[in-house]
C-alpha cells in the first residue's frame, strides 16, 4: 500500500489528507504550528473549490459557517459609483453548480481537520512538527527534533515559504515581491453605516490602491477587508508594522465608506504580496508540490485556496488509481497550465484595479469588469472530475 507523508496542514494539505484517507490510503500530515489557529482573517471559496469540498463530505458543515455573497460589485473608489455588478448567492450557485462562500479561515481549517482525523485517525495529524530538511529523491523528511519520516510519496503543502520547494526546485526558486502590499481587518457590519450593499463582495478601484471586502460566516455580521497599496518598491522578509495612519493615508480622498471601514479597527501589519514565477519542476524523486508551495499567486481572483483544493483533489485521484511514479509524472501535466493561467489573470486584474483616472486603459478596465462573470467562467466552471472543463483563459 502507498504511504503518503504531507508537510503542511493548511487548506491544501488537509484536503489532500481527507481525499486520501477516505480512499483508504495511509497518510500522515506534519504541521509546524502547535495548533490550527487563525492565520489571515478569511477565505473566499468559489465553485471550483466548493464543489470538491462538498464531494469530500464537508459541504454541509462549511455551508453552516459561511456566507454566500449577494453580488460581486466593482466600484469607483472615490465616488462610490458602480462600475459593474454580477449576481451572487443563488444565481451564482445555479450558474456554476456549487456555492461561493466567504468563511473565517479558522472555521475552514478546523472543519477540514475534523474531517481528516475522523477519516484517518487523530494520530495521523502531527502538530508542532516542523520540517527542517528534505531528501526529495528518497522521500524523507527530517523534522526539527531530529526524527525522520519516509513515505512512498512526500507532498510539500507547506505554503509560500516552502522548505520542500527548495528541495524540489532548488534554493532561491521561491516567490517574488509584486511591488504591492496589503492590510487586513475584520469589522462588525453595524460599525459601517455608510457602506452600500454590505453583504456583497466589493472591489473599490482607484489610483495606486484598491479595497476588497466581503461578509463572513454565520450571521453575516462581520466584514472582512483586504486593502492593497502599490509600493514600497522593494521588500525584505515577511509582514511588518506600518507607520501610524499609513493605511488611511494611502486612501486619502476615497469614499467615506472606504475610510470608515479602514478606520473601524486598529491598523494591521503590512503584508507583502508575493507571486511565484512559473516553475518547470514540480516533482523530484518521490516528492511533489501543491498549492502555494508551487504556484503562489496574487489574491485578486480569490483563487489561492481554490487552486490548492484543485491540486489536492487531482493528486489524490492519481495516487488512488496509479502507482506513485505514474501519479507524480501525470500530476504537473494536469495542473501546470491551468494554475499559470489563473495566476497571470490575477496579476492583470491587480493592474486594472490600480489605474489612474486618466489612464488610457480605463475604458478597457470598465469593459473587463462588466464582462467578469462571462470572461472568467473558465475559472469557476472547472471540475477536477470532468476533463471537459480543463480549459484555459479565453483569448480576447
Amino acid at each position: 500500500m502507498t504511504r503518503v507523508v504531507v508537510a503542511g496542514a493548511g487548506i491544501g494539505g488537509l484536503t489532500l489528507g481527507i481525499a486520501l484517507a477516505r480512499a483508504g490510503v495511509e497518510v500522515d500530515l506534519y504541521e509546524q504550528a502547535d495548533e490550527l489557529r487563525e492565520v489571515g482573517a478569511a477565505v473566499a471559496l468559489s465553485a471550483n473549490g466548493t464543489r470538491e469540498l462538498s464531494r469530500l463530505g464537508v459541504g454541509e458543515a462549511l455551508d453552516s459557517v459561511s456566507t454566500q455573497p449577494t453580488e460581486l460589485i466593482y466600484r469607483d473608489g472615490r465616488s462610490g459609483a458602480r462600475i459593474a455588478a454580477h449576481p451572487g448567492a443563488g444565481a451564482y450557485r445555479e450558474r456554476f453548480g456549487a456555492p461561493y462562500w466567504g468563511v473565517h479561515r479558522v472555521d475552514l481549517q478546523q472543519t477540514l481537520a475534523g474531517a481528516f482525523t475522523a477519516a484517518a485517525g487523530e494520530e495521523r495529524l502531527h502538530l508542532g512538527r516542523a520540517v527542517a530538511a528534505v531528501d526529495a529523491e528518497a522521500g524523507t523528511l527530517t523534522l526539527a527534533d531530529g526524527s525522520q519520516v519516509t513515505g512512498d510519496v512526500v507532498v510539500g503543502a507547506d505554503g509560500v515559504h516552502s522548505t520542500v520547494r527548495d528541495a524540489v526546485a532548488g534554493p532561491g526558486s521561491g516567490p517574488v515581491y509584486s511591488g504591492t502590499s496589503a492590510f487586513r481587518g475584520l469589522v462588525p457590519v453595524d460599525a459601517l453605516p455608510s457602506l452600500p450593499d454590505p453583504h456583497a463582495i466589493q472591489f473599490w478601484a482607484g489610483p495606486e490602491a484598491h479595497l476588497l471586502h466581503y461578509a463572513l460566516g454565520r450571521d453575516d455580521d462581520t466584514v472582512n477587508f483586504f486593502a492593497v497599496l502599490c509600493g514600497p518598491v522593494t521588500w525584505e522578509g515577511g509582514n511588518r508594522p506600518a507607520a501610524e495612519n499609513e493605511l488611511l493615508d494611502g486612501f486619502a480622498g476615497w469614499h467615506p465608506a472606504v475610510r470608515e471601514m479602514l478606520a473601524a479597527v486598529p491598523q494591521s501589519p503590512r503584508w507583502p504580496l508575493l507571486s511565484q514565477p512559473p516553475l518547470t519542476r514540480w516533482t523530484r524523486g518521490r516528492t511533489v508540490l501543491i498549492g502555494d508551495a508551487v504556484h503562489a499567486m496574487l489574491p485578486h481572483h480569490g483563487q489561492g485556496a481554490n487552486q490548492s483544493i484543485e491540486d489536492a483533489v487531482t493528486l489524490a485521484r492519481l495516487l488512488v488509481h496509479r502507482d506513485p511514479a505514474d501519479a507524480l509524472a501525470a500530476y504537473p501535466r494536469l495542473r501546470r497550465a491551468r494554475t499559470r493561467a489563473v495566476a497571470a489573470s490575477a496579476w492583470e486584474t491587480g493592474t486594472l484595479l490600480h489605474l489612474a483616472d486618466d489612464h488610457p486603459r480605463i475604458a478597457e478596465r470598465d469593459k473587463r469588469f462588466a464582462g467578469y462573470a462571462t470572461d472568467n467562467a473558465w475559472v469557476h466552471d472547472h471540475d477536477v472530475a470532468d476533463p471537459s472543463t480543463t480549459t484555459l483563459k479565453r483569448t480576447r
